[in-house]
């Protein structure tokens, strides 16, 4: 059977790409403020398309736990709720400590290296009370056991929670980690270091459990 001749199809998947691209980093950093009412005209104006990409991208983000509906009321961003948070960092610890645990073996120099820099910039961005800094490194740190676990069912469903992970840390960035997390970042690598795949994994569940229990915490004290 020879290729179907539908250019268009790429373009509109394109399209489609471009409008979840700016949506999500909208709602992520806020300029989209959790509970907003988004109404398609809006949306298509702001971002110069048509309806179907924009729909489209709307669709990936409810998926993603950003975007919620109402059949015939709304379509509006998710409210952040913490139940949803406390919800959210038990999966994360599940999946970052079995990345981790399946990384250790497969661990290059070079990986230590990234995992030792990153820390280093982690540590810089909590001195210098830089969120945005803080936690980057933080996504950089944790990354180096993902891609080197080279598990692709991990990938996807960190991919897919990794907007409201985001949109937690962006929004609780007045109240940083602390030595804690530095502690548990030094134990991980160690452990890792070491050769100690359980140890490096249990570290690595507690650094995420820390961490939701810091941006719990931080909703808990701005809804008081």
């Amino acid at each position: 059977m020879p290729v179907p001749d539908h250019p268009g199809a790429v373009k509109r998947h394109s399209l489609r790409d471009s409008a979840y691209v700016a949506l999500c980093a909208a709602i992520v950093d806020g300029t989209l403020a959790p509970g907003e009412t988004l109404h398609d005209e809006e949306l298509c104006a702001w971002l110069g398309l048509s309806r179907t990409p924009v729909r489209g991208a709307l669709v990936r983000l409810e998926d993603e736990g950003l975007v919620e509906t109402a059949p015939q009321r709304y379509t509006r961003v998710m409210p952040l709720d913490p139940q949803r948070t406390r919800d959210l960092f038990p999966v994360l610890a599940v999946l970052h400590g079995l990345a981790t645990e399946l990384a250790v073996a497969r661990l290059e120099p070079s990986d230590i290296a990234a995992l030792n820099a990153a820390n280093e910039d982690f540590v810089w961005g909590l001195r210098a009370g830089d969120g945005v800094a803080a936690y980057a490194a933080d996504d950089r740190f944790h990354a180096v056991f993902v891609h080197a676990a080279g598990n692709a069912h991990i990938m996807h469903e960190l991919e897919r929670l990794g907007p409201q992970l985001r949109r937690l840390e962006r929004q609780s960035s007045s109240q940083l980690p602390g030595r804690r997390s530095v502690a548990q970042h030094q134990a991980i690598a160690t452990r890792a270091n070491a050769g100690d795949a359980g140890g490096a994994a249990s570290a690595a569940r507690e650094n995420w459990m820390t961490l939701g229990g810091l941006i719990h915490r931080a909703f808990e004290g701005a809804a008081g």
